[in-house]
């Protein structure tokens, strides 16, 4: 699980923000796949009421969603906090940013990215053979 949350304005700068995250993803430069990943958005209530309240939330969320282009979208209530939970394709790990700096600079936001798997890729990640050799 990766998780991102915002810095404090001038506490860190934005391009160290995201070094753990691309050194991760680049600890294996021969895989050059297609992630799927599931984007958690946590919305706080401040931010926005504001917008609810003067009537540009939905360009934002329209704006934001037009640029991240997800799979499939739903939004939800989580620990009492509006939330967002999205499935977006992240081909590499210098996406990172474009997926959750428009959540932080337009809600502040906290977003979580988390790894996930089809049914499909789970039948290819050879379970059976894996419980044999590590049981």
């Amino acid at each position: 699980m990766f998780i991102a949350t915002p810095a404090k304005p001038g506490s860190i700068s934005p391009k160290s923000r995201w070094s753990f995250f691309v050194a991760t993803f680049e600890q294996f430069p021969s895989f050059n796949l297609v992630m799927r990943i599931l984007l958690n958005v946590s919305i706080p209530h401040e931010q926005f009421n504001a917008a609810v309240r003067d009537g540009s939330v939905g360009a934002k969320l329209r704006r934001i969603l037009d640029e991240i282009k997800p799979e499939a979208v739903y939004f939800t209530e989580q620990h009492g906090k509006r939330s967002c939970i999205l499935i977006v394709d992240l081909p590499d790990a210098s996406k990172i940013p474009s997926l959750a700096e428009p959540w932080f600079l337009t809600f502040n936001a906290d977003v979580e990215l988390k790894v996930v798997m089809s049914p499909e890729d789970l039948a290819k990640a050879g379970l059976d053979e894996l419980g044999k050799k590590w049981a």
